[in-house]
């Protein structure tokens, strides 16, 4: 800019200086009218030429003025106010102005700058969009500290985890968010040693105790500068619980196979070494191997069929059944442990109710959840049983006057070999996959089992499945 308004105040100047010589010139030429023998009127006339010349001489100076700044002045505010324009961010202004080849370049400099910032604009919005998009669908936990240890940078699952503002968290530092004290400690040795950290840590949050596999690292830019710490938080507490249940599985499977072998091979080594002679003895012991070899049977078929169930190869026949004739049928199979206990079950049904699905399977359900309601209940009882129509699905439901489940036991109910009263379960030869098995088949069925209980009161058991076929 300065380098244009040089040159029109140069040019300026210079016509200036033209003009005085030149009107120097003209008054030189009559400089002798201004003696004392020169006629008046002589003088006036010269005093009006010299008036119109001043006259002409500004009206040219004027008009050369007007067209330096149309040429040069307001080209360059008009190109200033581009830059300014440019310079508040606003990348869509452009230049228009190309009157002389100068000015065309200019104009030409100028609109290729305002493209190039308008590109790079666009492209940084683009990737802050993606970077956003990317923090954000990330399923685990992220904060990025800086250099100071502020955050500035909280993704949506930290919030959501956490329950806390994101907001509200940027600047302030990682030891006042209220995170756990080992994750305090484990990042402030990472921005001690500046290297990587990965340790496990428990929170306690309002859904629970929740298990976090926590990863920390230091952040360097492209020149090898340290711009701080992220760290990425993995809910694994779905991973523990697995976990924890595949330990009880494995050893819940060894006791249960241990207790009938163990009499088995006890009782048969007692009668292989002749230690018993009395017949009547002899035969209660052979009673008790067939009893308990009976029951590794069960447990082993048991196993199988739910290891069907859970590889994906279990399979339902679905054909018109009549859930009544399955409850009536599922009664009589457990009619005899029934008389026993000089219990009774009442029956709240209609005459018949047809729906699609696997009959034996059905019959399955029912003779676990009937056994279970059975085994939980003291004698002279009833256990009722009801079948209604409700939202599109069938409900069948298995009520008792049982024990009743603790609340903090139904969570787990339908796990693999996990008992409430670990004693009568055995005692009634149940394996403890009996109610394992009904949940898969119910959902084999696109159907769904719950439960309620009432310590000292009852168990409800609700089988829900769909009057119509679902593919």
């Amino acid at each position: 800019m300065k380098y244009y308004y040089t040159r029109i105040l140069t040019a300026s100047a210079i016509i200036l200086s033209i003009l005085l010589i030149v009107l120097g010139i003209i008054l030189g030429q009559f400089f002798h009218l201004f003696g004392e023998n020169v006629d008046a009127t002589i003088q006036q006339t010269y005093w009006v030429y010299l008036l119109f010349i001043l006259v002409l001489v500004f009206v040219v100076t004027m008009f050369v003025m007007a067209k330096i700044l149309q040429q040069y002045v307001q080209p360059i505010d008009h190109f200033t106010g581009v830059i300014h324009q440019l310079a508040r961010g606003n990348y869509q202004a452009r230049a228009h102005n190309e009157d002389s080849e100068i000015n065309h370049q200019l104009t030409n400099s100028i609109n290729e700058v305002a493209q190039k910032l308008q590109g790079n604009s666009a492209l940084r919005a683009m990737e802050q969009e993606r970077l956003k998009t990317l923090v954000s669908s990330i399923g685990s936990s992220l904060l990025m500290f800086g250099r100071q240890g502020a955050i500035n940078l909280v993704n949506r699952v930290f919030e959501e985890t956490f329950h806390r503002d994101g907001e509200e968290l940027m600047g302030k530092t990682f030891k006042d968010i209220g995170l756990p004290a080992d994750i305090e400690r484990e990042i402030e040795t990472i921005f001690l040693t500046e290297e990587v950290r990965s340790f496990q840590s428990q929170v306690v949050l309002k859904e629970g105790i929740r298990h976090l596999e926590v990863y920390g690292a230091p952040v360097i830019g492209e020149n090898g500068n340290w711009l701080g710490i992220v760290i990425i938080m993995h809910d694994i507490t779905e991973l523990v619980r697995l976990e924890q249940i595949r330990k009880d599985f494995v050893a819940n499977v060894s006791h249960e196979l241990k207790t009938p072998v163990t009499s088995i091979k006890g009782f048969s080594e007692m009668l292989l070494d002749g230690v018993v002679e009395d017949p009547v003895v002899k035969k209660d012991f052979l009673e008790i191997m067939y009893k308990e070899s009976n029951r590794l049977q069960l447990l082993i078929e048991d196993l199988l069929r739910l290891s069907s169930m859970e590889r994906g190869s279990f399979e339902i026949t679905r054909e018109p059944v009549d859930v009544i004739e399955v409850v009536e049928q599922s009664i009589k199979i457990v009619q005899a442990r029934v008389q026993e206990k000089d219990m009774r079950i009442d029956l709240h049904m209609p005459e018949q109710f047809i729906i699609p699905a696997d009959h034996d399977r059905l019959v399955q359900v029912m003779v676990n959840l009937l056994n279970n309601a059975i085994a939980y209940s003291q004698e002279k009882t009833i256990v009722t049983v009801s079948v209604e129509e409700i939202e599109g699905n069938v409900e069948i439901t298995v009520r008792d006057q049982g024990i009743g489940i603790m609340p903090s036991e139904l969570p787990r109910l339908f796990e693999r070999f996990y008992r409430i009263d670990r004693a009568r379960s055995r005692e009634s030869g149940g394996t403890g996959l009996g109610l394992a098995i009904v949940k898969h088949i119910a959902e084999a069925h696109q159907g769904t089992v719950t439960v309620d209980s009432e310590v000292g009161v009852g168990t409800v058991f609700r089988i829900h499945l769909p009057i119509d076929e679902q593919m």
